[in-house]
């Protein structure tokens, strides 16, 4: 299957490009840079009503083409397929994760009508929330030099929706070589000194979820007991403590819905802020139930 990547012309979407390069070189899979254009000049505004559609699919050519450049820099020899899609950005990456390994697009590109950065691209949220595979969410001004050592980071919330997160952890801190840091924040509001002077067992309550944590981790330390495990438990706000962990890291693992979401909910709360903040790759993967 191949690793795929979204491009729109943007800096971002090129630090996306050189990130997946790299994973797809790791895995030694094909990379596929897919870069999407609106089906009629008018989707696009005056700009492309005046320059017409060939010249708008010339531009995403040339846009595709800059990708490959920077991917072959990125990794030697590596197996690069692009092409230009007609259809809204979402929905030709959405369909491409139906049939991908998984999917790579930078936290925001360019805005669809007026050219301008987006704060968090509508896209890069919306394949977090619905693709079909696992998506890697790349930050803006992350520096990938020198974070081949860095550890794997997993956020665990000790719910069953949550265990393919931890598989696709432990199986990328073993395919880079690299300990995984198992971070377990079993409270979701922040907890002031002052709060703690009341009539619960917080020691009792503590102990209890660091056995939730070791049962989580159990079966995966035994599948890669090459994998050194830091654990990390914690009351406190999930985000704080990835984000904390994660400026140390070379990627933070998360589950797509966590214990404290609402069913049906498709992208948990603790993702979904995670996507704003993140201070390196991001990837989100699907629970069991979504």
């Amino acid at each position: 299957m191949r690793e795929v990547v979204g491009v729109d012309g943007s800096e971002v979407a090129l630090a996306a490009v050189r990130w997946a390069a790299a994973d797809a070189a790791l895995h030694r899979t094909t990379l596929r840079l897919v870069c999407a254009a609106p089906r009629t000049p008018g989707e696009l505004g005056p700009e492309a009503t005046r320059q017409g559609t060939s010249m708008v699919t010339d531009e995403r050519l040339r846009w595709l083409s800059k990708a490959a450049s920077t991917a072959a820099v990125a990794a030697a020899d590596l197996d690069i397929e692009q092409e230009v899609r007609e259809g809204d950005p979402g929905a030709v990456l959405l369909e491409e994760s139906e049939h991908a390994r998984r999917l790579v697009v930078g936290t925001r590109g360019l805005g669809e009508f007026t050219g301008v950065q987006l704060a968090l691209g509508s896209t890069a949220e919306l394949v977090a929330m619905r693709a079909r595979c696992p998506v890697v969410v790349v930050p803006e001004a992350v520096d990938l030099e020198g974070t081949a050592q860095r550890p794997v980071i997993v956020g665990v919330d000790g719910s069953r929706v949550g265990e393919p997160a931890v598989a696709v952890a432990f199986a990328e801190a073993s395919d880079r070589r690299v300990p995984l840091v198992a971070v377990h924040v079993w409270s979701d509001v922040a907890v002031d000194e002052w709060f703690t002077d009341d009539s619960r067992d917080w020691e009792s309550i503590s102990q209890a979820e660091e056995r939730v944590l070791a049962e989580r981790l159990a079966g995966w330390q035994e599948r890669y007991p090459e994998v050194p495990v830091r654990r990390v438990v914690a009351r406190d706000r999930p985000v704080r403590y990835l984000v904390e962990h994660g400026a140390e890291g070379q990627l933070i693992v998360v589950g797509s819905r966590g214990r404290g979401s609402m069913t049906g909910m498709m992208l948990g709360s603790t993702s979904r802020a995670l996507l704003h903040c993140a201070p390196c790759p991001l990837m989100v993967v699907r629970g069991s139930e979504d």
